[in-house]
C-alpha cells in the first residue's frame, strides 16, 4: 500500500453543511433524551404525567430540530471560514493510504 500526502485545497460549503446538520442532528437527539427524561420527569412530578410527558417530548422534538439547523449553519460557517482563511495557510495536508 502506497501512502500518499496530499492537501485539501477547499471545502464543498454545502457539503460539510449536511455532514454538520447529521452530527447536529446525533447531538439533538441524544440532548433532547436528557432533556426529556429529566425535565419531563421534574415537571410530570409537579403538574401530572400528562404535562410531564408533553414537556419530555416537546424538549425531544426541539432539541432535535436545534440541533439539526445549529450544525447545518455552524457546518456552512466553518467551510466558508476554511476556505477564505486557505489563502493564508495553504490548505490543510492529510495522509492517504492508496491500493
Amino acid at each position: 500500500m502506497v501512502v500518499k500526502s496530499t492537501i485539501i485545497k477547499k471545502f464543498g460549503i454545502l457539503s460539510v453543511a449536511k455532514f454538520g446538520a447529521i452530527i447536529g442532528l446525533i447531538e439533538g437527539i441524544l440532548m433532547g433524551l436528557v432533556w426529556g427524561l429529566f425535565m419531563g420527569g421534574a415537571v410530570g412530578m409537579s403538574a401530572g404525567a400528562g404535562a410531564g410527558a408533553l414537556t419530555g417530548i416537546a424538549g425531544l422534538i426541539g432539541m432535535v430540530i436545534m440541533g439539526l439547523i445549529g450544525g447545518f449553519v455552524a457546518g456552512a460557517i466553518i467551510a466558508f471560514i476554511y476556505n477564505i482563511a486557505l489563502g493564508a495557510t495553504g490548505g490543510i495536508e492529510v495522509d492517504l493510504e492508496m491500493e
